[in-house]
């Protein structure tokens, strides 16, 4: 078998929806040569319904536990940068299984930018189906800022090109893989 030089053979990349987990996601794991999943686009797979279909009529709480499924049959799997749903790092069992299987990527954006970003797609994000959107995603983002601390790697993806961040990633990844030999 030949073996492949990358920093890492199993990466996640979490934070807020719209700083660009998905699209980042897929060329991290283009340039790393690894399988690309989104987490939400799998479990709707498996569901046969939108995320969206989900939380109308299913409800977050059973969307929650079809999330922490997903991660936890995900987390078994080799060769892979996995990016999470917004709210998949908060929970704490999903947390922990994620930052023992491998390096967590915390991607930043904006409350300006991630509004920008997730109006070019209405109707896709039923948490933020409210009369102010942008105080929503302060909200949530203030909230959620320690958890996605947590995360061992950190990068902003405000005002940058896919391929920069991407760049970016791979080198804390090496940085991260050198510091944990």
């Amino acid at each position: 078998m030949i073996e492949i030089e990358r920093p890492a053979t199993w990466v996640a990349l979490t934070g807020f929806m719209g700083v660009g987990k998905s699209h980042i996601g897929r060329e991290l794991a283009r340039a790393l040569m690894l399988h690309f999943i989104d987490l939400d686009r799998y479990i709707e797979r498996e569901m046969g319904l939108s995320v969206a279909d989900i939380f109308h009529h299913l409800g977050e709480p059973a969307f929650r536990q079809l999330e922490a499924e997903a991660v936890s049959e995900l987390t078994q799997k080799d060769y892979l940068v996995l990016s999470l749903g917004g709210g998949t790092f908060v929970n704490p069992e999903n947390r922990q299984k994620l930052l023992q299987r491998g390096p967590v990527v915390a991607l930043w954006a904006s409350p300006t930018t991630i509004l920008e970003r997730i109006s070019r797609r209405p109707g896709q994000r039923p948490i933020l189906d409210q009369p102010d959107p942008f105080q929503r995603i302060q909200q949530l983002l203030s909230e959620r800022e320690a958890i996605y601390r947590q995360a061992p790697l950190h990068v902003s993806t405000d005002g940058r090109r896919i391929p920069d961040v991407v760049e970016e990633i791979i080198e804390q990844l090496w940085e991260y893989a050198k510091a944990a030999d």
